[in-house]
């Protein structure tokens, strides 16, 4: 490889993981506050179920139209180009989570206040839409074949750092100001942070070039007139296989990284800073392990790694609320429950599933597929997960044996789909589809 390439592929990773890393606080740092501050000063209510139901609900919103944008902008992404599009989804997500710390509360202007929230939240979600599917294509279809696992999980160490900056300044702010301050204003303060990120992630992004497969439909005259009629059309087996895979995904992760904050501080009772920071230091530990098993998914099987990571990473539940439900409020013994699944077990899932999902699709309708299937199953698999959870744990009389079964069965889907999709890909590499690297199958 030249200097000259390897230097665009730097900065091609380094645009693609700090725009990443933005999207992810901006749409994070909404379900991290949802449990703890817009349940009181947005959807007040008698109950405090009711109020934390509703503050998710809006939550959830972000996920039901990310599809919408992962559709717009997975169109022109494979019609005009990726780079452009990036550009675009940074700009509406940053806006968006600007203005939602400017929304004044329901006590100054009645339901226009949580009217603001919803809107606000529906524009994070089609800026997250198209982010996430151009951020993986742009490492992917620049990384040497046989270093796509390690270049395509790299953007998702963003979900990590994005995670753990929003729970780490929620932390913060949470710890340095009085409780009667931070519900007042401090919570603004992490929201109206996201204008700085923006601005050197806009600058970044700027500077990088169009990848080589993309340049190469283009200059073939290969794209295709309407993307998502092409993937529904002829590609739905993959799109289907694609969301099995991705339940693991969603679920577990909006089951350790939203929701146990909540049930932490409402349940065991610990304060929210510890809840806080035992997610952010799984945040941390995960950026490390998700290159690890994106490589490791080069060297021994995509398919393989993400076959057996969903089963380890469904059935660690049991054992972490075991621990969590017996710590006694120890916050060693609780952090323990949540960094190993999280921090660990989870990354062998997120760290190859780029790739996996990219050899799905042919670079023609690629950002379309990707998107399509990493968002529309985000409206089941991740939005709904922490109403799910809090009505199976009220339904259960709180015993969180229910949610554990139930992140398990996800597992289990998960696993059989990427078995489905090894079969499709051996298929695939069989009759020489192009775009299919054979150490998705390593065996």
């Amino acid at each position: 490889m030249k200097n000259s390439e390897k230097s665009m592929i730097r900065r091609v990773v380094t645009a693609s993981l700090i725009g990443a890393t933005i999207e992810w606080y901006d749409f994070f740092l909404y379900g991290v506050i949802a449990g703890i501050v817009f349940n009181k000063l947005y959807f007040p209510a008698s109950d405090p179920l009711i109020s934390t139901l509703l503050a998710y609900s809006t939550f959830a919103v972000g996920f039901i139209t990310r599809p919408l944008g992962g559709i717009i902008f997975g169109h022109f992404g494979d019609k005009i180009g990726r780079k452009n599009m990036l550009i675009l989804t940074l700009m509406i997500m940053g806006v968006s989570t600007v203005l939602i710390g400017l929304v004044p509360t329901y006590a100054q202007i009645g339901i226009w206040a949580p009217i603001g929230l919803l809107v606000l939240r529906i524009f994070q979600g089609i800026g997250l839409g198209g982010e996430w599917g151009g951020a993986v294509l742009m490492t992917y279809e620049y990384s040497p074949t046989h270093l796509r696992g390690l270049y395509g999980s790299l953007p998702q160490i963003g979900l990590a750092i994005g995670l753990c900056l929003a729970s780490g300044v929620v932390a913060l702010l949470s710890n340095f100001l009085s409780d009667a301050q931070f519900m007042a204003w401090g919570w603004r303060v992490a929201f109206l942070l996201s204008i700085l990120l923006v601005a050197v992630g806009m600058w970044i992004r700027l500077n990088v070039t169009e990848t080589p497969e993309f340049q190469k439909v283009k200059d073939d005259n290969a794209a295709v007139k309407i993307p998502i009629a092409e993937v529904l059309k002829n590609q739905k087996g993959n799109v289907l296989a694609g969301m099995g895979a991705r339940y693991i995904d969603g679920v577990f992760f909006n089951i350790f990284g939203v929701w146990i904050i909540s049930y932490l501080t409402q349940t065991i009772k610990i304060t929210r800073t510890d809840a806080l920071t035992g997610v952010m230091a799984s945040a941390l530990v995960m950026c490390l392990f998700i290159p690890v098993f994106g490589y490791l998914s080069d060297r021994i099987g995509r398919t393989k790694v993400y076959l057996w990571g969903s089963l380890i990473t469904g059935f660690s539940t049991f054992p972490a609320f075991w621990l969590i439900n017996s710590s006694n409020g120890n916050t060693t013994i609780i952090w323990s429950a949540i960094i190993i699944p999280f921090g660990i077990f989870y990354a062998s899932v997120y760290g190859p599933e780029a790739a996996l999902f990219c050899e799905l699709f042919p670079a023609r309708v690629r950002y379309t597929g990707i998107s399509f299937v990493y968002q529309f199953s985000g409206i089941f698999a991740s939005g709904l997960t922490p109403i799910i959870a809090t009505g199976i744990y009220k339904m259960s009389g709180g015993n969180s044996d229910l949610i554990a079964w139930y992140v398990a069965f996800t597992g289990i889907i998960s696993a059989l789909s990427a078995y489905w999709i090894r079969k499709r890909l051996s298929k695939a590499i069989e009759i020489g589809a192009v775009g299919i690297s054979k150490e998705a199958l390593v065996s």
